[in-house]
């Protein structure tokens, strides 16, 4: 039997002992984690895609606010 601390010098030993439901539950509770820190699901662009229009992508809204800019009133 292989022991953990002699693939990688121990970094990912702990991780490597885990069963795989353990594994599991120590993932969901870092996504957890990563979205309570404001994290986010959604995808990054990636600008070496041809079919990239980086026109129709841009930052999403800040925390707590809808993605509804603001419209100006004019006289028209």
């Amino acid at each position: 039997m292989v022991d953990p601390d002699d693939l990688d010098g121990g970094e990912w030993a702990d991780r490597y002992r885990l069963t795989p439901i353990e594994r599991w539950l120590e993932s969901e509770r870092l996504w957890v984690a990563y979205l309570a820190s404001g994290g986010s699901l959604d995808p990054e662009p990636d600008s070496q895609s041809p079919f990239l229009d980086a026109g129709s992508w841009g930052p999403g809204a800040p925390v707590g606010r809808s993605g509804v800019g603001l419209i100006r009133r004019s006289g028209v």
